[in-house]
């Protein structure tokens, strides 16, 4: 398994990138971030720092979407990185939540996500792609290499997963809902005539390493409430007894609003509706040896990588937790 750090691009940008090179160091392979860039810094210009402080870390968004950006800009900011820095970016997509609603946009339909995916990674890796009824071709793209991992809960989306996307993201780590998305995953390539195997598994969610369970819980239990907006999506779309499992939709039934001002942040107001099993079942919590039980079961499932949600109090300990006491038990 290997293992990912997701941080919020919060001033001052030379933490995040501190904080990145502490987790290269600690043995983590993979560093991402939020792209909410209303709410956070800029993140292209800041995977750019962060490259150049690192040796081998990838850097992405989790997850970038159709919408923020016109889609030659971001092949061209990922063509720039990677031709700088050696092919070290992946890009996390997803149909846009906080980035689209804190200005006035709905999330991208799913056949939008599908062609935005097709579209950047061709242009990313040189190859000439249909914008607008125009083909382009970045021309100074020379062996560029971009894999599109794709966010996602519902049927439709894990299909188009399966069926376009080189990866797959959940977030959320509980492993029931893991093998129902997983295996919808990979049914879908299977379909499509594509191998299962190819398709990375990444699960992301936040986890904390201590003995403090209550105090845990109150510091990661914006995660259900950010989750709780892409399944009141489902639900809208699905009804509370359509095919999404009842371990992911149920707990939402309290929810009465969002407030994107709190997003993704401890002590987030909005997510008093998320009870403590939620976040016990979304989250890694308890000492090290629980997480590593946890992994262990994920990676049981397919699970290829787990990204670690590092916002709330003990950024730094449980960074050196993973380092000391779990990746070194799971890495392959």
């Amino acid at each position: 398994m290997d293992f990912g750090v997701v941080l919020q691009t919060d001033p001052p940008a030379r933490e995040v990138v501190r904080l990145m090179v502490e987790a290269e160091r600690r043995g983590f392979r993979y560093g991402w971030t939020f792209d909410s860039c209303v709410l956070w810094q800029e993140p292209f210009v800041i995977y750019s720092q962060v490259l150049a402080a690192t040796s081998s870390l990838l850097v992405g968004p989790m997850v970038t979407s159709p919408g923020t950006r016109d889609w030659s800009v971001l092949a061209s900011l990922f063509a720039t990185l990677n031709d700088t820095y050696g092919n070290r970016t992946v890009c996390g997509i997803g149909r846009g939540d906080s980035a689209h609603r804190v200005v006035g946009m709905p999330p991208s339909t799913l056949a939008t996500v599908r062609e935005c995916m097709r579209v950047v990674k061709d242009l990313a890796e040189g190859r000439e792609a249909r914008l607008r009824d125009t083909v382009v071709r970045i021309p100074w793209v020379n062996g560029g290499r971009l894999e599109m991992w794709m966010a996602g809960y519902g049927p439709k989306a894990l299909a188009t997963i399966g069926e376009h996307a080189d990866g797959f993201i959940l977030q959320c780590a509980d492993p029931a809902i893991a093998r129902w998305t997983i295996g919808a995953v990979r049914d879908a390539a299977r379909a499509a005539g594509r191998d299962p195997a190819g398709i990375a598994v990444c699960v992301a969610a936040p986890a904390y390493v201590g003995d403090n369970l209550a105090h845990q819980r109150e510091q990661l239990r914006w995660f259900g409430g950010m989750v709780g907006n892409h399944v009141a999506d489902l639900v809208a779309r699905y009804g509370d007894s359509g095919p999404v499992p009842r371990e992911l939709t149920d707990y939402i039934r309290g929810r009465q609003g969002y407030d994107y001002a709190h997003h993704g942040r401890a002590g987030n107001p909005s997510t008093d509706f998320v009870p403590d099993e939620i976040v016990d079942r979304f989250c890694l919590t308890g000492p090290a040896a629980a997480h590593v039980d946890r992994l262990a079961e994920l990676a049981e499932l397919g699970v290829d990588q787990f990204a670690l949600y590092l916002m709330h109090d003990q950024r730094e300990q449980t960074l050196a937790a993973y380092g000391d006491e779990v990746i070194t038990k799971l890495v392959t």
